[in-house]
């Protein structure tokens, strides 16, 4: 929080601010504004609403801040990839500033809810969500009544996920702190300019594509991924491992082909158990770059941190917790619920080297298990539950009473104002 010190025109909303995220990494089940502020010990959620709502400061500033804080914790920068995905939240109603129905990932299916282009730093010692942009359908771009009741800044237009994605990749690169390798899904993988702005920049990358994306091979050919996968023979398969997961290795099958440029690459991973489960990577290695095989898999390795970043970041952190509509509001809380996530993975990253005592693993399907398994590293996880037994702190019951007291006391008030508006609607009806 000292960090982001420097982002706050005054010293009440920054310390609201070290109070929501506090809020963030406690235990709380539910982190809205409410449940914030009861925790915090304010006797009404006003002060927390202002600091998402009103307060005098910039979200793009915290989230600039919490880059530098998570780059210089979890280090490594030679050795990091960023990883972009979208990830989405389901809201209620259409006044939410981007909500529409949407293909949300989260809920696997086309729902009302809102998308977020992210950006993970995903170094070997951790990972955190470095980077966030709210993703604003273009029906939401082009009404501009909409877009003022929903505080949509007037100079933000329409992006496309891929856009909003090297928008991040540009704002990384011009402070110095984007990774010498981006990684995606398929959403990244086949827009032709995102590639285009990487390589330009210099940038390796290791995109996943569709099966039916079209590749050149050296004598000219162009042809679909999943056939060129068919040329490859049995020999050239390798076992390498994607990173090491909760279960261990992460292995699968890997093969690379080259193509008719000589900077680019087809890298194909199957499943060791069924084969005709393939995935298709287009990698790009900058000129001048030393890079080999080992490498482009780690590269391509690298995409889950996301997946458990966003997991780690709803689940534990608040990050689709916020029950806010404006622009501005949103994108405070996200940056506010990256910064408890950057605590939690930076001091996790610390204290990785001295709380691992793994035991031998075992060397053939029938080794005995070891009386003492050992300790796996800390989590971020597991950092957020031993900061609250530390940091704990209970209020007064007189505190308490007096939330109960305010909750039923504004949804009395809320109960009495849609009766109205019923009888309203009533006396209207003919």
């Amino acid at each position: 929080m000292g960090c982001l010190a420097g982002c706050f025109a005054r010293v009440e909303p920054r310390r609201q601010a070290r109070k929501y995220v506090t809020g963030l990494i406690s235990d709380l089940p539910r982190k809205n504004c409410w449940a914030l502020a009861e925790q915090a010990g304010d006797a009404t959620p006003d002060k927390m609403q202002r600091l998402l709502e009103r307060a005098a400061w910039d979200a793009s500033d915290a989230m600039r801040e919490i880059r530098t804080f998570v780059v210089s914790r979890l280090g490594d920068p030679a050795g990091a990839v960023l990883v972009l995905d979208e990830s989405g939240q389901e809201k209620a109603g259409e006044h939410t500033a981007g909500v529409k129905r949407q293909y949300l990932g989260c809920a696997g299916r086309v729902a009302n809810g809102i998308n977020v282009v992210y950006a993970s730093y995903a170094a070997p010692a951790g990972h955190a969500i470095i980077a966030a942009r709210l993703y604003v359908p273009e029906d939401w771009a082009d009404d501009s009544q909409r877009r003022a009741v929903a505080g949509i800044p007037e100079d933000l237009g329409f992006a496309t996920k891929p856009q909003l994605g090297t928008a991040i990749v540009r704002e990384l690169i011009t402070e110095g702190r984007c990774p010498p390798w981006v990684t995606g899904d398929e959403v990244y993988g086949r827009d032709a300019k995102l590639r285009t702005f990487l390589e330009d920049q210099g940038t390796g990358y290791v995109l996943k594509i569709p099966w039916s994306f079209r590749v050149t091979l050296p004598a000219g050919q162009k042809v679909r991924a999943d056939h060129a996968a068919r040329l490859v023979p049995a020999a050239a398969w390798q076992t390498a491992s994607a990173g090491h997961g909760s279960k261990g290795e992460r292995d699968y099958g890997w093969a690379w082909l080259a193509t008719a440029s000589a900077r680019h690459h087809l890298l194909i991973r199957r499943n060791l158990r069924e084969h005709a489960d393939l995935a298709y990577f287009l990698c790009h290695v900058p000129a001048g770059r030393a890079c080999s095989f080992a490498t482009l898999v780690r590269v391509a390795g690298r995409r889950w941190p996301v997946e458990e970043d966003f997991a780690l970041g709803k689940s534990w952190f608040g990050l689709a917790d916020s029950q806010v509509r404006r622009y501005t509001a949103i994108t405070r809380h996200l940056a506010l619920a990256m910064a408890a996530l950057a605590v939690c993975a930076a001091t996790a990253a610390l204290a990785r080297g001295r709380t691992s005592a793994l035991a031998r693993p075992p060397a053939s399907p029938d080794d005995p298990p070891p009386q003492d398994p050992g300790l796996i590293p800390l989590t971020a996880a597991e950092i957020k539950r031993v900061v609250n037994l530390v940091t704990r702190s209970w209020q007064t019951i007189r505190h308490y009473l007096h939330w109960s007291w305010w909750r039923r006391r504004h949804q009395a008030r809320a109960r009495w104002f849609h009766q109205r508006a019923r009888l309203r609607r009533q006396a209207a009806d003919p």
